[in-house]
């Protein structure tokens, strides 16, 4: 018997049974509904019960707040976006040549924008960061596979833990942002 043909049997098989078993949230001896009981309460797997327990354990925002891991992702934007800037003006080159102002103006716009809106808790914002955040882990864990002596292995472990850390708590932060204020 071919491959094809036992997996055939076994779902004809399996058919049969489930055909000849009472129906779900029924009695097995009568076939007849077991109540009102089974069919109110649905049974909730042991994740969602989790999930459920620490989407009440949140706390939302209040009017003004800003968590401490949106602070730091704030002020990491802006410094990014000033030290395009101030690169820029000192002179700083790329392949030998000064870049084009267009390259120097969409990254500053950009890490602006987003300082700002994390400083105003914005969700858009804080998503955004933690976008470019993974962008950082995938780079730094290629960087970690090609690296060749210990100063570029250290310096990847580095910048891998760091935006590791912003990622993960800035998942919680997100969380309470989404929430509707109280």
């Amino acid at each position: 018997m071919g491959s094809r043909e036992r997996k055939r049997a076994e779902l004809t098989r399996r058919k049969q049974r489930a055909a000849s078993q009472p129906p779900v949230g029924s009695t097995p001896e009568t076939g007849a509904p077991a109540g009102p009981s089974t069919e109110e309460a649905p049974r909730i797997s042991r994740s969602e019960q989790k999930n459920q327990a620490a989407r009440e354990a949140l706390v939302p925002l209040r009017k003004g707040e800003r968590p401490l891991v949106v602070t730091i992702g704030a002020a990491i934007a802006a410094l990014l976006s000033l030290s395009v800037i101030g690169a820029y003006l000192a002179g700083a080159e790329v392949d030998g040549e000064k870049p084009p102002i267009v390259q120097v103006i969409i990254p500053t716009l950009l890490m602006g924008l987003m300082a700002w809106g994390m400083w105003r808790a914005r969700y858009w914002a804080v998503l955004g960061f933690q976008t470019l955040l993974l962008l950082l882990i995938l780079a730094t864990s290629l960087g970690l596979v090609q690296a060749t002596d210990g100063v570029q292995i250290a310096g990847n472990l580095v910048v891998l833990a760091i935006s590791g850390a912003l990622f993960y708590f800035m998942v919680k932060a997100l969380a309470r942002i989404q929430m509707p204020q109280g």
